[in-house]
């Protein structure tokens, strides 16, 4: 496995080894020792979760105050814009992100720990995208962040989408979500 730093040094990028041939391909998409020993992390992941969407479609900034998930995600069919923030105020690089084209041919994973919000564009016609998560979903504990905050000045590359006045498509609860200024984030 190959991690790559991101400018968020906790948020990796990482790269299976894939063996292919003729007849397609395999890799270990998970493999707790090798995760540990490459990016110097134990983890237990206790859910899986899958959506799909289609293009256009933007889910998050997705974050849990209490019982907050680190999440490692990947897209297996399609591409998406991944992104994560740093939500921890006592951080130097508090309310700073980085993003990353996940796709189904690039087969990379996107490492976001706890402490740091996530969201996604979907680039392709439609994705499919997995997340492994360190703690439950608590519907209770949910938050997130407006897409297009200022603040955050995230640059979702929509132009090349065809959307409609280049806004992506929005769960109403993204679509009503605080600005940074406003929202409750860690410590």
């Amino acid at each position: 496995m190959n991690v790559i730093p991101t400018a968020l040094p906790e948020v990796l990028i990482l790269e299976p080894r894939v063996f292919g041939d003729a007849r397609g391909f395999f890799f270990e998409s998970y493999n707790r020792k090798a995760f540990a020993a490459a990016t110097g992390l134990d983890v237990e992941f206790v859910q899986d979760n899958h959506s799909r969407s289609v293009r256009g479609v933007l889910r998050g900034l997705h974050y849990q105050l209490v019982k907050p998930q680190g999440k490692l995600v990947r897209a297996v069919a399609g591409a998406v814009w991944d992104v994560a923030v740093d939500l921890r105020r006592s951080s130097s690089r508090f309310g700073q992100w980085v993003g990353v084209e996940l796709t189904a041919d690039n087969q990379r994973q996107l490492w976001v720990p706890p402490g740091f919000g996530h969201g996604f564009v979907v680039l392709s016609e439609s994705a499919d995208f997995l997340y492994k998560t360190t703690d439950y979903w608590y519907p209770e504990h949910d938050r997130n962040l407006v897409w297009n905050d200022p603040q955050l000045a995230i640059t979702w590359p929509l132009a090349g989408l065809n959307l409609p006045d280049d806004q992506p498509s929005l769960a109403a609860k993204d679509a009503a979500a605080p600005r940074l200024a406003q929202a409750r984030v860690y410590d």
